[in-house]
């Protein structure tokens, strides 16, 4: 683990975090679609596939902006939430409700990514550097869009999904 003296340091991490993370993602979003019920939250699912492999894509453009490397590092946060994600696609019941439980680990993974985007756009502006903070503010809006999808999902679902057994 290498010393974090400056704030480039812990740029470089979070960069490579975030980088981690969206590479899990690309795996793990098709089986979140897959194992969803709803059509509205299959496609959200979809949707947002292509809007991560973009951010991968982002990310490496940002590491050859700030001369790094961007792989090297395991999200395990990303790796617990996707965990987490896996045992909500397992479980049985009213699809309805397990629905539910997937827009909840869905919405866990938006806000673990939006939490890492604010972080790196702040110690990004910190180092003037400008281009960066545009493209990290770019997978931020898509981040929080993508909650904002997911949140007016289960507004609708959670009004048909039953309260008592």
């Amino acid at each position: 683990m290498a010393n974090k003296t400056t704030v480039m340091d812990l740029l470089e991490d979070e960069i490579k975090d975030l980088y981690s993370a969206e590479k899990q993602l690309t795996k793990a979003i098709p089986k979140m679609a897959k194992g969803s019920n709803d059509p509205a939250l299959q496609t959200a699912f979809r949707d947002h596939l292509k809007e991560t492999e973009s951010q991968v894509a982002r990310l490496e453009e940002v590491a050859g902006l700030l001369a790094i490397r961007p792989n090297g590092k395991k999200c395990k946060g990303m790796e617990g939430v996707i965990q987490e994600g896996a045992e909500a696609l397992k479980e049985e019941g009213d699809e309805t409700v397990l629905d539910l439980g997937i827009i909840g680990a869905g919405g866990r993974v938006e806000h673990y990514e939006i939490a890492g985007y604010l972080t790196a756009i702040s110690l990004a502006g910190r180092m003037n550097a400008g281009e960066v903070v545009a493209l990290l503010k770019q997978s931020l809006a898509e981040e929080q869009a993508a909650e904002q999808k997911l949140r007016k999902i289960g507004a609708g679902l959670i009004k048909k999904a039953p309260t008592e057994g």
